[in-house]
């Protein structure tokens, strides 16, 4: 399934000559493992980075710490902000981003482990999901990386208008 799905947005990033950088916290670099494995993918791969603690949200997705505290590093707002501004720094067409909880701590009062935000981010428009995962932290990741997948084919299939 992955392979598959990996195949379709390398073949589509490809023929629509569009770029992509990946911001990731609680996946820890499996989208950016799947986004580069296929040969050619340096032609639409521009950066990846592993965003895991709220200090280099800060530091390098510029992310101001108020946001983090008012909001946390789980959140709606924030991964949208990891998206765009990945996606602004590296000038690509889409920005990509994945925050959440895969446990087995870190659980909150308000967000339960498996609590996970995925942002697509576009030159005009954000897609930003949330999913509440079951299963252990290893399934959590792969369910993740799965649905980041999905949003990207989403995005590449309307051709970035996200409609």
């Amino acid at each position: 399934m992955l392979k598959k799905i990996t195949q379709q947005i390398h073949t589509q990033l490809i023929n629509q000559v569009k770029t992509i950088s990946v911001a990731e916290s609680c996946t820890g670099g499996e989208l950016c493992s799947l986004l580069t494995s296929l040969s050619g993918s340096s032609s639409y791969f521009i950066l990846g980075v592993v965003t895991y603690s709220n200090k280099s949200k800060e530091m390098v997705l510029n992310i101001p710490a108020k946001e983090i505290t008012r909001y946390g590093a789980v959140s709606r707002q924030i991964a949208i902000l990891m998206a765009k501004n990945i996606r602004k720094k590296t000038h690509t067409d889409f920005g990509i981003s994945i925050t959440g909880i895969a446990g087995p701590t870190g659980a909150t009062t308000t967000k339960s482990i498996g609590t996970v935000y995925i942002c697509l981010s576009g030159r005009n428009k954000n897609i930003c999901r949330k999913f509440n995962f079951s299963g252990n932290r290893e399934n959590i990741r792969k369910k993740s990386t799965q649905e980041a997948l999905r949003l990207i084919k989403k995005g590449l299939k309307t051709r970035g208008r996200f409609s």
